[in-house]
């Protein structure tokens, strides 16, 4: 099986792992990684590393995030989605709807945000959902994220659509909680630099190359054959001459070699893709 990445349409109702699993049976390997955990309510792009690739999930993941929304109004649950329990509820008029809407529009920005309590954070080690199944009462510490845009598509009587780009990390749900309601619906339509229209089946010839998808998010350098054959065994080369932290070293064939780090005078391989076989 050859390494790359798979772009897919999740649809609703199933886990991420769920999505994992099929992918391993179909494409006949367990080194299948993912870009992002999308709950089961929700569908849209997951991102999946095959074989080599999951080692490059890391920078793929960092990008931004485009979600459609909808938010109800007037409920809150105990998973800050539509999922839980009903914890309160509140009279929706337009007043609410006025400020709930204020709230979205004022979200922009770096902004502290309390992840929900069934969120996938670890916390000593355990899954915070984890905590909450087994009884645990918990509260997470509010993290930087950073709100891009929030444009309000629609708004009926206690129901709010919103279009949100965010940065990774951030959890729809705590926004719909924090504008006094829970999410319904969830559609990732961007996990960059993916889009939903980039979605395929799983299979092979749906795989994107490692050097395609990686040149998406990192700067590349252009290798000699000289420079392959150092590289695929761990070697230094000559400097790239950038301030960059991460480097794409790729062949003349087009292949991804490694990943690499300017060092003063020389660039140090951080990961090597290259065999020493397919160097010669």
């Amino acid at each position: 099986m050859n390494a790359g990445f798979l772009v897919l349409d999740k649809p609703e109702g199933i886990t991420s792992h769920d999505l994992v699993a099929r992918a391993r049976r179909i494409l006949g390997t367990r080194k299948i990684g993912h870009a992002g955990t999308l709950d089961p309510m929700a569908s849209g792009v997951m991102v999946l590393g095959i074989e080599s690739a999951t080692r490059l999930l890391d920078y793929i993941m960092q990008g931004k995030k485009r979600y459609l929304a909808t938010i109800k109004l007037g409920v809150l649950t105990s998973t800050d989605d539509r999922e839980g329990e009903v914890i309160e509820t509140s009279t929706v008029d337009s007043d609410s709807i006025e400020r709930a809407t204020t709230a979205l529009k004022s979200m922009t920005g770096v902004i502290d945000q309390v992840p929900s309590s069934v969120s996938a954070i670890k916390v000593n080690g355990k899954r915070a959902y984890q905590r909450v199944r087994d009884g645990e009462k918990i509260e997470l510490k509010a993290r930087k994220v950073e709100i891009f845009k929030i444009d309000i598509l629609n708004v009926r009587s206690n129901e709010i659509d919103v279009d949100i780009t965010c940065s990774a990390g951030t959890y729809i749900r705590s926004i719909a909680r924090d504008v006094g309601g829970h999410l319904i619906s969830l559609r990732r339509i961007e996990a960059s630099p993916f889009t939903i229209e980039d979605s395929g089946d799983i299979e092979p010839s749906a795989l994107i190359p490692a050097a395609t998808a990686i040149a998406k998010v990192l700067p590349i350098r252009k290798l000699s054959d000289n420079e392959v054959s150092a590289l695929s065994f761990g070697k230094q080369i000559s400097t790239s001459g950038s301030a960059e932290s991460s480097i794409a070293a790729i062949s003349p064939r087009g292949d991804l070699v490694a990943v690499i780090k300017d060092d003063g005078d020389v660039a140090t391989p951080k990961a090597v893709f290259a065999t020493r076989e397919g160097a010669d």
